[in-house]
């Protein structure tokens, strides 16, 4: 059979097409040299030669042949996402609790011919759209049960386009570049852009309640859905596509972050807008962080929504390029697809400067009367270094470093205090760890509320050799999700839970939505052969 992805890298992030070239390495090694004490070696990333795996310990049936694979390297790909601890394993040449079998349906019959199949042979299922997971959403469970990686990409395609409503029907499997490629004809966009965008599916984004594009106002996928459809062991499972309803609780929201528990997602209708047609931006610079919070949280509360409100520290600005490292960058954007935005930089340039940014008036004067300045270049660097930060994680994980990172949420009268004691809590625990002598910790802002903030920390440090970095790195997270819990924030704002954040989880629902949990998916899926462990335990 032939299979998706075929370009895809099986140890590491994206296209291999696109991975870091020479000339990027050798960047790359000169920049990290200091924090190491000397010029590292690049690990040679695994091929396929050197995959060891467990055989397969199920066949399925003859009538399900021709849609699944053994493939060793096929198998080797969706054994994990896309975190460090998964590239950290792959590098080592360690695939633990491969899936037996990878299945490729094209229908949602064949989804549920392997569902079948799955409940009356014990088997355990993993939706797969992307595998860009970085929680271990899609990672096989420890035990004896079989376990198949059902990969969606077959069930993609935008189906429908509703251009009086503004809606479209969009397969489960698509990809984010197939999604705007295929409503750029009709001047329509969905519009969200996760990191993950080029490698991560529609059915993936509502499974684990993405965050994209929007940094206020519609800041997850949830706001975007008129009506969802998923298969599950009992049947299907879909809402009547409406502008809005009050009948009881949705079932739209209770399959939104089910991360794969409840049923397959196979299409939704979305709500989408009009291409944006007007333009404007600014970037801010402030001394303080904190006084870069408190323009963000006034830019929330006014009422503007600018669609971009990030608040990049210095010195994630230094390491991305977007600045010299001296100023904490407040980027602030504005689009339409109907009208001009540009009046807006001014009200919005009065708020950040109340609160001591630094701001040339000719960045908040009409767009087109002014030459290019250097904030537009310094927010293009951090886009561009955003979007190709995977594969520069991946340069770092072969370097020997400890690259990784921690988001989460919580309330503006907490804000201070919470921000300083994760990062207590994250320095305490790298210098315990071994990752010294001067490890890097950065913070941003990814979206804003009126009530609140969702900072995103990220930590580049040296590590241990082999395996011994993720024990590192397991003290380290541990450490802030500690201080998270202990803070009153969340485990995830929009990376999911999956089976990493299952602990902090467990401690941040209650007892009785967790009884009410089970009940539901005993009733949908009374065999617990839909991804396992994940959220909660059968």
């Amino acid at each position: 059979m032939t299979t998706a992805g075929a370009a895809r890298s099986f140890w590491g992030w994206g296209d291999t097409a696109a991975a870091l070239t020479e000339s990027e390495e050798r960047a790359l090694i000169a920049r990290v040299a200091p924090l190491l004490g000397g010029a590292p070696k690049m690990a040679r990333p695994p091929t396929r030669d050197e995959i060891e795996l467990s055989p397969s310990r199920v066949t399925p049936p003859a009538s399900l042949d021709s849609i699944c694979t053994v493939d060793t390297e096929v198998r080797a790909g969706h054994t994990y996402g896309k975190s460090f601890r998964d590239v950290v394993r792959a590098l080592e040449r360690s695939w633990e609790q491969p899936p037996d079998v990878v299945a490729y349906p094209g229908s949602e019959s064949q989804v549920t011919a392997i569902l079948d199949w799955a409940t009356t042979a014990d088997v355990v299922v993993i939706p797969y759209g992307g595998g860009s997971s970085v929680v271990g959403g899609v990672e096989a469970p420890a035990g004896d049960r079989p376990v198949v990686s059902l990969d969606l990409a077959g069930l993609s395609g935008v189906r429908e386009i509703d251009r009086t409503s503004r809606a479209a029907r969009i397969g489960g499997g698509t990809l984010g570049p197939d999604i705007e490629a295929s409503l750029r004809p009709h001047g329509l966009t969905l519009r969200h852009y996760p990191q993950s965008f080029e490698f991560s599916t529609l059915g993936g984004w509502l499974a684990t309640r993405s965050g994209g594009h929007f940094a206020t106002l519609h800041t997850h996928l949830d706001d975007f859905v008129e009506s969802i459809r998923a298969i599950t062991p009992r049947g299907a499972w879909e809402s009547r596509r409406l502008p809005g309803s009050g009948a009881g609780p949705s079932p739209d929201r209770m399959l939104l972050g089910s991360e794969g528990t409840l049923g397959v997602i196979t299409e939704a209708w979305m709500r989408l807008q009009d291409q944006p047609a007007h333009r404007a931006s600014f970037v801010a610079r402030f001394a303080s962080f904190t006084d870069g919070a408190r323009a963000a949280r006034d830019l929330a509360q006014s009422g503007l929504w600018p669609q971009n409100c990030r608040l990049v520290d210095a010195t994630e600005a230094w390491l991305t390029g977007a600045g010299d490292g001296s100023a904490h960058l407040l980027l602030v954007a504005f689009e339409s697809g109907h009208h001009p935005v540009a009046d807006r930089l001014p009200l919005a340039a009065e708020i950040v400067r109340a609160h001591g940014a630094d701001l040339a008036d000719d960045q908040v004067t009409t767009p087109g009367t002014q030459p290019r300045r250097p904030a537009d270049d310094a927010s293009d660097r951090w886009r561009a270094t955003f979007l190709r930060a995977p594969y520069i994680r991946d340069g770092l994980v072969r370097l020997g470093l400890v690259n990784e990172t921690v988001e989460t949420a919580i309330t503006w009268d907490r804000f201070d205090e919470f921000v300083d004691g994760v990062r207590a809590a994250v320095t305490d625990a790298l210098i315990t760890e071994g990752c010294g002598p001067s490890p890097i910790l950065t913070c941003r802002l990814t979206h804003v509320y009126p009530d609140g903030a969702a900072p995103y920390f990220t930590v580049i440090a040296p590590g241990r050799p082999g395996l011994d970095r993720l024990r590192q790195w397991n003290a380290v997270k541990a450490a802030a999700m500690d201080a998270i819990d202990r803070l009153g924030g969340t485990v995830t704002h929009h990376h999911a839970v999956g089976r990493d954040h299952r602990p902090g989880y467990d401690r941040q629902r209650s007892d009785v939505f967790a009884d009410a949990f089970r009940a539901a998916k005993r009733a949908v899926d009374p065999g617990s052969i839909l991804n396992p462990g994940v959220l909660i335990d059968p």
